[in-house]
């Protein structure tokens, strides 16, 4: 089954988000490449990996090399550092599928929805890369600190967004890889409407002492 699935680099990945996705595709026989600022720090978090992976074996690597190892690359990064890993992984990412799941939050205010001028945190990256550069945008509203809990059943819905339903696809499969639905959402441009979301969570999170909420669409099956 390894053989089929593609390598994923998660960019970020010693990090809250970077850490859960990484232990549930570990699970599900992705090869996984953890990257970061520094190529100890990955090395580490690829090691302590090893006991869930039922694929090969994870590897750690500095951000840029971690991004050429891959096949699909996932970047977990804060936004206020987002542009300039971006920048460092650009000359090695020419051809491949870029999922993006930055949420622009600018503290303090986090729960307020803060979005860029470009209208979204993945219509900014798209910029950034390029056209040479295949950027779909998923995984906002899902809490870091679930995902790491591998056994636990995940109650909600991934939002996937990109100008290409066949790059939409790869990101749904890494979803349901995860144990969640993944749902066609539009075009990346869309990705605004995720984005935002998330600061009304967080602000949900706060008001009504929740333990990560997150959202679900309704009104069909997983197959309509």
């Amino acid at each position: 089954m390894t053989d089929t699935l593609p390598t994923l680099s998660i960019i970020g990945g010693t990090g809250d988000l970077g850490t859960g996705l990484a232990r549930r595709w570990a699970k599900a026989g992705y090869p996984l490449v953890i990257g970061s600022r520094t190529a100890d720090k990955a090395i580490a978090a690829a090691e302590a990996l090893a006991a869930l992976a039922t694929g090969p074996k994870p590897r750690g690597m500095a951000n840029r090399e971690a991004a050429a190892a891959g096949d699909i690359v996932v970047l977990t990064v804060p936004f206020a550092k987002a542009a300039a890993v971006i920048d460092d992984v650009k000359p090695v990412i020419a051809g491949k599928l870029f999922v993006d799941t930055t949420v622009p939050l600018v503290p303090p205010k986090v729960a307020r929805v803060q979005l860029p001028p470009e209208g979204s945190a993945a219509v900014a990256a798209q910029a950034r890369l390029g056209d040479g550069v295949r950027v779909v945008s998923a995984f906002h509203n899902v809490a870091a600190h679930k995902l790491e809990q591998i056994d636990l059943a995940l109650d909600c819905d991934v939002l996937v967004f990109g100008d290409k339903a066949e790059d939409r696809e790869h990101a749904i499969k890494l979803a349901e890889a995860l144990g969640v639905r993944g749902l066609h959402a539009g075009p990346l441009a869309n990705s605004a409407a995720a984005e935002a979301m998330t600061s009304v969570i967080i602000g949900i999170n706060r008001t009504y002492k929740v333990d990560g909420a997150s959202i679900r669409i309704t009104g069909f099956g997983p197959k309509s």
